[in-house]
């Protein structure tokens, strides 16, 4: 790779953690000033970087634009949006997308709620491990067989764990002292029943009440096998689809399928 595009991509990296100023983005590279100023020019004038009043530089609008357009090939996206924002509408809390990429989670689309902490994380990576939404996303890879893979579960614990959310079909995630639950995550399904996101309501730590996001868990679900159905999957229906406002006319869950015929018996 060309040393210059070496250090602009990695100055572009460094400035997406946080705003640098000119001796910062030069120590950061190990540059010169000198060096350092005609690479954030030169990102400055694609708009890829700007400056701020206070003379430090932060990352620039050109990167959020080619951002959301890369995340618009995930056309899970695209599908989940209507039911991101219903199951938003009707519990109040953030809720995300996240998807597994390059052995990471990837967030593709969120929804703030009326009492969401930080900024949104649209775009943003994580670890799989330790988190609800990465459990989801690792429990629904191949257990074995060719097309096993994935990164390490954590050890002998997080692979019972992985185990437990498979049975039940959803992962909880809390705060450092264990209580309250601050995310639950649930798989969506795709071809074949292969889990390709996790769709997860969160909310801040020390601002819900124990069991709150718990109880979410119906919703959570009903809304992960909506937009399973919409894209295309066949998930195991679990809960009554009459919870979920945005699902498509005539794409009715076994489910209710068979609760409809109960009553016509």
């Amino acid at each position: 790779m060309s040393q210059s595009v070496d250090r602009a991509l990695s100055l572009l990296d460094a400035l997406g953690d946080a705003p640098l100023s000119l001796e910062q983005a030069a120590s950061t590279l190990g540059v010169h000033k000198s060096t350092a100023l005609r690479l954030l020019r030169t990102l400055e004038e694609h708009g890829f970087a700007r400056r701020q009043p206070d003379l430090r530089y932060r990352v620039g609008g050109r990167v959020l634009s080619l951002a959301h357009r890369a995340l618009e090939d995930f056309d899970v996206r695209q599908v989940a949006a209507p039911y991101l924002a219903a199951l938003n509408a009707r519990c109040g809390f953030t809720v995300r997308l996240a998807v597994l990429h390059e052995g990471e989670v990837l967030y593709l689309d969120e929804v703030a709620g009326r009492r969401a902490a930080g900024p949104p994380r649209i775009g943003r990576r994580a670890p799989v491990t330790g988190t609800a939404v990465g459990r989801v996303l690792l429990a629904g890879l191949p257990v074995d067989g060719p097309d096993a893979q994935g990164p390490a579960t954590g050890g002998p614990g997080e692979g019972a764990e992985l185990a437990a959310v498979r049975r039940r079909g959803w992962a909880a995630e809390s705060s450092e002292h264990g209580e309250p639950v601050t995310c639950v995550a649930a798989p969506v399904a795709g071809s074949g029943g292969r889990t390709v996101a996790a769709c997860a309501v969160s909310a801040p730590a020390g601002e819900v009440a124990p069991g709150e996001l718990a109880r979410m868990v119906p919703e959570l679900l009903c809304t992960a096998e909506a937009i399973s159905l919409a894209y295309g999957g066949s998930p195991t229906p679990r809960w009554c689809e009459n919870r979920c406002g945005a699902r498509p006319a005539g794409r009715a869950s076994r489910t209710s399928g068979r609760a409809s015929a109960a009553r016509r018996r």
